[in-house]
């Protein structure tokens, strides 16, 4: 039987070209190394070297046999990362969604009632969380609008609405709503990594140019001192964030979404986890 570990030693040696060479890389004795290749010979049942005074090389059927021990360990390296992701597959709960908001009252109370499960969760393009459900490569995906098709189950659990907060003095902060073509041509604040958010507000204000923060002290910092605009939530409405501003809810159908819980219809568990975060 083949042992992965003399196969790399072989593979080693191909590499390095010469047994001192190899045994040195490898922090084991020349000795050893030797007796290795010997039983390789033995397990292939044919000669794979060229026996020189003092020197080893490999024949051409050696060297046939390296590249398929290189084959080998590499396929045995894939199994064992694949059997380990598998693995951690039963013990996490993965979510991708299309916007942060709906993960704040997601998460919660997933680590609640699964708290033997690791959960884990990123921000993926809209366009793919659904397929990503789909192929298991998630068991939850949350999308701004309903699917349905014959695999999955769809469920709201949550409604973000998106408005603009303003200084006292600009000339829109009358409004008592806007929509983002009329905020087209003001340059705004906008934070990084707002999903969705971010390709809505580019799309409908192709003439505006945003300022994009990627720290929080430093995005609340600028909201505070300047007079660019920015968007808040009804998810996240801070009194002290809007403090000196007028802020005015954005009309846009698209700025006022439901946000649904995508998962194949095998973990309909997680339907109660929805109804849980409405009832709230």
């Amino acid at each position: 039987m083949l042992n992965l570990y003399e196969l790399e030693q072989l593979v080693a040696f191909a590499r390095c070209g010469t047994l001192s060479k190899t045994a040195e890389q490898l922090h084991i004795s020349q000795p050893t190394l030797t007796r290795t290749m010997q039983h390789l010979e033995e397990e292939f049942g044919v000669s794979l070297f060229v026996h020189g005074k003092n020197r080893l090389a490999l024949n051409e059927t050696g060297r046939k046999a390296v590249e398929y021990a290189a084959a080998l360990l590499s396929d045995a390296e894939s199994a064992v990362q694949q059997v380990r992701r598998f693995d951690q597959r039963l013990h996490t709960i993965s979510v991708e969604s299309c916007a942060p908001a709906p993960l704040w009252s997601l998460l919660p109370v997933l680590s609640e009632q699964f708290p033997g499960k690791t959960i884990s969760s990123r921000l993926t393009e809209l366009s793919a969380i659904l397929n990503r459900v789909k192929g298991n490569a998630c068991e939850i995906g949350i999308l701004p609008f309903p699917v349905e098709n014959d695999e999955t189950e769809c469920i709201p659990f949550v409604r973000e609405e998106l408005s603009v907060c303003l200084p006292p003095d600009h000339e829109l902060a009358g409004r008592s709503s806007l929509t983002l073509e009329q905020l087209n041509g003001y340059n705004c604040l906008l934070k990084s990594d707002i999903g969705f958010w971010s390709d809505l507000c580019h799309e409908k204000m192709p003439a505006s140019r945003f300022l994009v923060q990627t720290d929080e002290f430093e995005f609340r910092e600028l909201a505070r001192t300047s007079t660019l605009p920015y968007f808040v939530t009804n998810l996240a409405l801070d009194g002290n964030f809007v403090k000196g501003r007028v802020v005015v809810p954005i009309s846009n159908p698209e700025a006022n979404v439901t946000f649904h819980m995508v998962f194949r219809k095998e973990n309909s568990n997680y339907r109660k986890i929805a109804e849980r975060i409405v009832r709230r």
